[in-house]
């Protein structure tokens, strides 16, 4: 069995004025919120056991009758203290779906990675240059690295670099935990310095990048499952302009199919 708990804890601060009074994950896509649009994926793939980490405005998302963890600290800590506030989600049976809340994506590239067998599998899209040079004006301004092995595990990512030739793919914030992994999951997070700072960021603010480069540091296997498009990230309004401009002009589609 495969569950699935979606990070919609944050504001979008970038997507204001649009959140000022609703979470990101409740910004509307084409008229569907991205929220509702995972959901809707999931549900097709039959993950039905959902999860979602609210902090900001999160009555708002308990309103519309998901199941949820609230992240009282929200305001002043990162994905992965986020993540580990369902702890008890965490835990139970399955190989465990994570997905960040502002990104939506196709069904086939969802069954990819549920069908992967690694103990970490991560979403990569190899045409993400593409998908950048849309939205960015310069894409390295926004890219970070991703470095394959010759096998397809991902051996580094989540860094700032000037060189395309470290990007062989970019990270989308879409990740699976076999369920017989699970346990060593949380314990390794459990046992990580509280002190220390990682990627510049203290312990409550570290990326999931930096977590997943760590536990890739400690012989874990992430393989890449590799995509060529078939999802958007909205991160800011510019996005969302963008995608309806794309999608009016029946362009979209060669991006990511929106159900």
């Amino acid at each position: 069995m495969t569950r699935a708990l979606i990070l919609a804890a944050g504001q979008g601060t970038r997507l204001q004025p649009l959140t000022n009074n609703k979470p990101k994950a409740l910004v509307d896509l084409l008229g569907i919120s991205l929220l509702d649009r995972q959901v809707s994926v999931l549900n097709a793939a039959n993950v039905t056991d959902i999860e979602v980490v609210a902090g900001y405005q999160a009555a708002k998302i308990q309103n519309l009758g998901f199941n949820c963890t609230v992240n009282q600290n929200y305001a002043s800590c990162n994905m992965v203290a986020s993540l580990f506030c369902a702890l008890s989600f965490i835990k139970k049976p399955g190989d465990l779906i994570i997905s960040y809340g502002d990104i939506v994506y196709e069904i086939s590239n969802l069954k990819q990675v549920i069908e992967n067998d690694a103990p970490i599998s991560i979403m990569v899209d190899k045409g993400w240059r593409e998908y950048w040079q849309i939205r960015f004006s310069d894409p390295l301004t926004d890219a970070e690295s991703l470095i394959l092995n010759k096998d397809n595990t991902i051996s580094q990512l989540g860094k700032k670099t000037q060189s395309y030739s470290d990007i062989q793919g970019q990270y989308t914030g879409l990740i699976k935990v076999r369920s017989d992994k699970i346990e060593e999951f949380i314990s390794f997070y459990q046992q990580l310095d509280r002190n220390k700072m990682y990627d510049g960021q203290d312990f409550k603010n570290m990326y999931m990048t930096s977590f997943l480069q760590l536990l890739i540091d400690n012989n874990w296997q992430a393989d890449a499952v590799c995509v060529d498009h078939g999802w958007l990230e909205v991160d800011s309004v510019s996005d969302l302009e963008l995608y309806e401009n794309l999608a009016k002009d029946n362009k979209l589609n060669y991006y990511c199919k929106l159900n």
